[in-house]
């Protein structure tokens, strides 16, 4: 087990605290899942003590995923009730996600930690050179029409997701209105994404870490639930917080420093 010092552990709990917060805010003014900044921090809070490197973008993966699990169930409810949420491409999509996820959780086991933090760096860049831009790409008028295309989509989106530790908002919602669908729909459907991808991946990374030594305590496989527990309540407080003001404010500047954020924590990633 990997122990902390008191001078540690009341550091790294402040900081998650911020962490949580700002996800949280994040995740309710932009619309981004709140673990596209757990999971950088996490990572970084772990690298700056004596935890194990090969361990850390494991446990800051998965723990992140454990979150997903109930926000993204909140997120999603509020948007079912709003007639945001398209049951048809739910159903559609559910079944590659659902696989693809698992594949991504269950292969945390034989991939390293450069290869995730490759993942994680990679994607990150597009997503805020997207963001950045504030462009909206549509490549067609509507979903493929042959459904093995369609499992294809949510199985990639599933996978690439689990690996990074994030909801269904970052990658699903610009992957939806690619194919023409709705803003306000494809967010509120990518929001129960996230309740797909996060349980099957949770379940892969816990036995991908079952049988892996140097663990904090509380840990089950790679997830931490302790720290899961300790983010949980202010994601969950200010994620409403931040969905308040992005209605009286103006998001694209926010975006805009995002986007600077995220671009350089993904070059730091490729970089590291």
């Amino acid at each position: 087990m990997q122990d902390f010092s008191v001078l540690e552990l009341g550091a790294l709990v402040g900081a998650v605290i911020i962490a949580a917060i700002f996800a949280g805010i994040l995740a309710g003014l932009l619309g981004v899942g709140g673990g596209i900044v757990l999971v950088p921090v996490l990572f970084w809070l772990l690298s700056l003590t004596d935890f194990p490197a090969e361990l850390a973008m494991h446990m800051a993966v998965a723990t992140s995923l454990l979150t997903i699990v109930f926000t993204s169930i909140s997120s999603a409810r509020s948007h079912h009730k709003r007639g945001s949420l398209d049951r048809n491409i739910l159903r559609l999509w559910a079944p590659g996600i659902v696989l693809g996820a698992l594949c991504g959780g269950l292969s945390a086991k034989f991939v390293n930690a450069d290869v995730l933090r490759g993942v994680f760096g990679g994607v990150a860049l597009i997503v805020a050179l997207n963001m950045a831009w504030n462009t909206t790409l549509i490549w067609c008028d509507g979903l493929p029409e042959n459904r093995w295309v369609n499992a294809a989509v949510a199985w990639i989106t599933g996978v690439f997701s689990a690996l990074m530790g994030i909801g269904g908002g970052t990658l699903g919602v610009p992957t939806l209105v690619g194919f023409g669908v709705d803003i306000r729909r494809a967010v509120g459907t990518a929001s129960a994404f996230g309740v797909l991808i996060a349980v099957p991946a949770v379940f892969g990374f816990i036995w991908a870490g079952s049988s892996v030594s140097g663990r904090p305590w509380g840990s089950v496989g790679y997830v931490n639930v302790p720290a899961a527990l300790l983010i949980l309540p202010f994601t969950a407080t200010f994620a409403p917080i931040g969905a308040t003001l992005s209605h009286r404010i103006s998001t694209s500047w926010m975006k805009r420093c995002f986007a600077i954020f995220l671009g350089l924590t993904a070059l730091r990633m490729l970089i590291g």
